[in-house]
């Protein structure tokens, strides 16, 4: 099930709600119980490879190559 993120319109409240679909007609804000909420984007959890990307690349001809043939 999906984590999703929230922000509430009256009191700026902002929360993460488990739901097994998307629909949020049944969400209320646990601050102050509103239901004029919005779904904000959320940064991505996972994380690439072992470290910052680019310093994962090989350098260098692949197989000892000397470069084009």
């Amino acid at each position: 099930m999906p984590i999703y993120e929230f922000k509430c319109n009256d009191c700026g409240n902002e929360f993460e709600e488990l739901l097994k679909s998307s629909d949020i007609s049944e969400i209320v804000c646990p601050e102050c119980k509103s239901k004029g909420i919005n779904k904000i984007m959320s940064s991505g959890s996972f994380k690439l490879g072992g470290g910052s990307g680019i310093s994962n690349l090989p350098s260098g001809p692949p197989c000892g190559k000397s470069g084009f043939s």
